[in-house]
């Protein structure tokens, strides 16, 4: 039996007891199939000393705790690091930094890592209800700028993007990026409270670029209801980066209007809430790690292919 609730781990903690590791989870052991199906193996006890340093995060709604790997090995041996929210922060500044790469230069690569992204798991030829719609809801910051970016390659690929930016842009940069969207004729949406009957009738997807690794709860008032027309809605819901409103490093907030996005887009690396993540599609993307910050930080991040911008980490067809 294939192991696919949570992407089929080589190594994973026992609910049940920290101190067990189970390391072959793709045979499922009927000791833990009826609570937590996606461990299973045989279960080894390797130490009895707590493992010290990691912090233990709730899986699902269920009340086990068991510690965090920060690492964890997707299908195909992949491994991925997850990266907290401080060490986000001072890999972007590195990059910035050291390596001297503006930030215009990496929001460009990011948001069209994002377009190639949503180009592979939602081709033109499969969205058939609104030939191609997409509306992009762009935060002020950074995020937003991703946003942006994404907008302008959806519409070079031949998708019809919309923009919803919910704030006017100070920053010459955000201006610079509006202006060109503007040039290829993307409509910009100023306001929803007439639009949100239609919305579902009007697109295929949303794309949810509020808010990036530097959010911290609680949303402001003038983006929850944002937040509320994506989490209503059934239009599937793509995030780049960090589904808007949750917390960076320990996922969804109990809140009634909890995003559930259909995608993500990890950009960098991925950030501790990915391992929350419940939908069809986990990409990565954003590739222009060079190699000495990955040995710096000891990332382990997978091979891109050939010439790829993006790389799928995983898929609900990998589960079946």
């Amino acid at each position: 039996m294939q192991c696919y609730s949570e992407s089929c781990f080589r190594l994973c903690f026992c609910p049940n007891d920290p101190y067990v590791i189970i390391t072959n989870t793709c045979s499922c052991s009927p000791k833990f199939r009826g609570t937590f199906h996606q461990f299973g193996g045989n279960a080894t006890k390797t130490s009895k000393s707590p493992l010290i340093g990691i912090r233990p995060f709730t899986l699902f709604s269920q009340k086990y705790h068991f510690p965090c790997i920060r690492t964890r090995y997707l299908f195909s041996n992949m491994a991925v690091s997850y990266l907290s929210q401080v060490e986000a922060q001072q890999v972007d500044n590195e990059l910035f930094t050291e390596y001297a790469f503006s930030v215009d230069q990496l929001m460009e690569l990011a948001g069209l890592s994002c377009a190639v992204a949503i180009n592979k798991a939602y081709p033109l030829n499969k969205l058939t209800k609104s030939n191609g719609s997409v509306l992009v809801f762009c935060g002020p910051g950074n995020n937003g700028g991703d946003g942006l970016v994404c907008a302008r390659h959806l519409k070079m690929f031949g998708y019809k993007p919309s923009i919803h930016y919910s704030r006017n842009p100070t920053k010459q940069l955000y201006k610079n990026l509006v202006i060109q969207c503007e040039k290829m004729d993307i409509p910009f949406l100023s306001d929803l409270t007439n639009e949100t009957v239609n919305l579902s009738q009007s697109y295929d997807l949303f794309i949810d670029a509020l808010f990036g690794f530097g959010f911290k709860p609680p949303v402001s008032l003038e983006f929850k209801s944002i937040l509320q027309i994506m989490s209503t809605s059934q239009i599937p819901v793509i995030s780049i980066d960090v589904p808007s409103g949750w917390n960076v490093e320990t996922g969804p907030l109990d809140s009634e209007n909890n995003l559930k996005p259909d995608c993500l887009i990890s950009l960098t690396a991925p950030k501790l809430c990915a391992q929350f993540f419940q939908g069809q599609y986990h990409f990565l993307g954003g590739r222009f790690v060079p190699d000495a910050l990955m040995k710096k930080y000891k990332l382990k991040l997978p091979t891109y292919p050939s010439h790829e911008l993006c790389v799928l980490l995983n898929s609900s067809d990998d589960k079946k």
